[in-house]
């Protein structure tokens, strides 16, 4: 099972020939998830040949339109394709109505359940938690309540030794209890020592998405020591003053705050369409943080190999 991300959408208000808005897919042992829905989304999903019927989660940052203008076409279409598997939208509170109210104007009745978890953007908490995952999210500075997330996975179950289980006398029942990291009293009394018969467990890996924001160190807690950090830089620096005014942020600020979280990668989005190149942006933020790299729609990114 993999982690990985792909970008749909890397551009910020104002969509042009190369850069959506914000979407991003991310696959997670396998449980698939969408995050932001900007206009043209379910485009970007066909052209990047995503199986978009396979989407059980979507996570809403904020409710202005280039985040989420994209969702109810989507919804609509998982309609039309026949979909009956439930989906679980989580977002600002005034989502479900917005969603709700243009479904029913349009008369689109949806034969597949959709639930609604509100988010104020003013807490950080857990959201999501199954066996393998969870998501957790928490609040940025923006002109509007807006939600960061980080999508982690849980740790993982110990490696069996085979050679060193053959013959010891262990049954198949006493595996399980091994590969959670337990010794094992059989019942004659003998113990097994789970550092005899097991590996540790692969590394878990983690990301976070942080758009849009202010420059805001009170982030750093929520996204310390991800793997990999999405962070928006809609400007450069010399348009710093810019960001201020409309609570976004630049790339050089961005690179901060992944300095201070200690990630492992960061990767930039979300930039301004006045920019007809990336390489300020880049050659900005690499002199605070090296392993830096703005993204283009249709990136692809191996979170659990970085």
């Amino acid at each position: 099972m993999s982690f990985e991300l792909t970008i749909l959408g890397s551009g910020a208000a104002v969509p042009t020939f190369r850069r959506n808005p914000t979407a991003q897919y991310i696959v997670c042992n396998d449980r698939h998830i969408l995050i932001d829905c900007g206009e043209g989304t379910q485009m970007q999903l066909r052209k990047y040949s995503i199986r978009f019927q396979r989407i059980s989660h979507i996570l809403i940052s904020h409710l202005h339109g280039d985040h989420f203008f994209g969702l109810v076409g989507l919804l609509s279409t998982m309609h039309l394709m026949g979909r009956d598997k439930g989906i679980t939208v989580y977002g600002p509170e005034e989502l479900e109505n917005i969603v709700r109210s243009q479904l029913e104007i349009s008369g689109d009745r949806l034969d597949f359940d959709l639930k609604f978890v509100k988010l104020n953007g003013k807490e950080s908490k857990l959201i999501f938690e199954d066996n393998l995952i969870e998501i957790h999210t928490f609040p940025l500075k923006h002109r509007i309540p807006t939600n960061g997330f980080v999508i982690r996975e849980k740790t993982k179950e110990r490696r069996l030794i085979s050679d060193a289980i053959k013959d010891s006398g262990l049954l198949i029942e006493h595996l399980p209890k091994l590969k959670r990291g337990e010794n094992v009293v059989d019942e004659k009394g003998n113990e097994f020592d789970v550092e005899d018969f097991t590996w540790p467990p692969h590394p878990s890996y983690s990301y976070a998405f942080c758009s849009d924001t202010r420059f805001d160190e009170s982030i750093v807690p929520h996204i310390k020591n991800v793997n990999v950090l999405y962070h928006e830089a809609t400007f450069i620096e010399k348009d710093a003053d810019r960001a201020k005014s409309t609570f976004h942020s630049t790339a050089k600020q961005a690179a901060s705050i992944a300095k201070k979280g200690e990630v492992g990668r960061l990767l930039l989005g979300h930039l301004s369409a006045r920019y007809e190149s990336i390489d300020v942006h880049l050659e900005e933020a690499k002199t605070i943080f090296e392993n830096t790299c703005v993204v283009e729609d249709g990136d692809v990114f191996r979170i659990d190999e970085e």
